[in-house]
């Protein structure tokens, strides 16, 4: 077990029986924040949204995904066992699920993340868990992507922008790009393990700080693609994101019921 690593095993005994060759992901779910924006002193990982605390649905999510043989989450930094013991209270997984301690950053709770990773796995997806409603198919499609193609080092969720967009100096207006160069990023981010171990020890001996995985990847040369899923994959960051991701998975839930794509 790696420094700093908790396995919670009230799940990591349960295995998928129907395992494919497919599996070949670690999930890595960032959910170590502190949630200051969103104002809730337990932190938004752990308010509940549609009867579960916020974090369980990407667990369900990405436990659901054929890709994924793995999970690891990156809970606040002592309060792995509380971590733990809420995704357990809710949820019965197939995959094993491991506990990570977070960074001061998202980058170093990402880096301790993938230090949990177990041998064997090609493919790593970083999934952010504020991000309560990605279905399984889409990380099964990012996924799928990445292994189609040798060049890609990854490829990520995303959607092409709507809206029209402007560059600014202060608040005056100095130019309208073509909105068609833009897509809006999202999580999961799924990358070969070698590519983004490499691409954060890149960041770290530069000093480099991304925005994203893909940023970090990018910046250490590698190809990234996007793969287009669905615009609800919204984060909740403020309150009022809670109330749409509400009546969001609430919707959901009447139309496809709660069985998520079992698989």
């Amino acid at each position: 077990m790696t420094s700093g690593q908790k396995i919670c095993a009230c799940t990591a005994m349960q295995r998928d029986k129907t395992e494919t060759p497919a599996a070949d992901t670690c999930a890595v779910i960032v959910a170590g924040g502190s949630g200051e924006r969103f104002g809730d002193p337990r932190g938004k990982q752990f308010v509940d949204l549609a009867g579960m605390p916020l974090i369980c649905w990407s667990v369900l999510a990405l436990d659901r995904a054929a890709s994924v043989s793995s999970i690891v989450v990156v809970a606040p930094r002592c309060r792995e066992d509380e971590m733990c013991e809420t995704i357990a209270d809710y949820l019965t997984l197939i995959r094993p699920l491991a506990i990570a301690p977070s960074g001061m950053t998202r980058q170093d709770s990402v880096r301790n993340g993938l230090a949990c990773v177990p041998d064997g796995c090609t493919l790593v997806a970083v999934h952010d868990g504020a991000r309560p409603l990605i279905r399984p198919e889409e990380v099964d499609a990012v996924c799928a992507c990445v292994r189609a193609d040798r060049r890609l080092a990854g490829a990520i969720a995303a959607t092409p922008s709507t809206d029209t967009l402007k560059i600014a100096e202060g608040r005056l207006i100095v130019s309208t790009p073509d909105r068609s160069y833009y897509w809006s990023a999202q999580t999961p981010q799924v990358f070969r393990l070698p590519a983004l171990i490499a691409a954060h020890d890149e960041a770290v001996r530069t000093g480099y700080l991304g925005t994203d995985d893909a940023s970090l990847v990018e910046h250490a040369g590698g190809r990234v693609a996007l793969v287009e899923t669905g615009r609800d994959n919204i984060k909740v960051t403020l309150p009022e994101d809670l109330v749409i991701a509400e009546a969001l998975l609430e919707r959901r839930l009447i139309d496809e019921g709660c069985g998520f794509g079992e698989g």
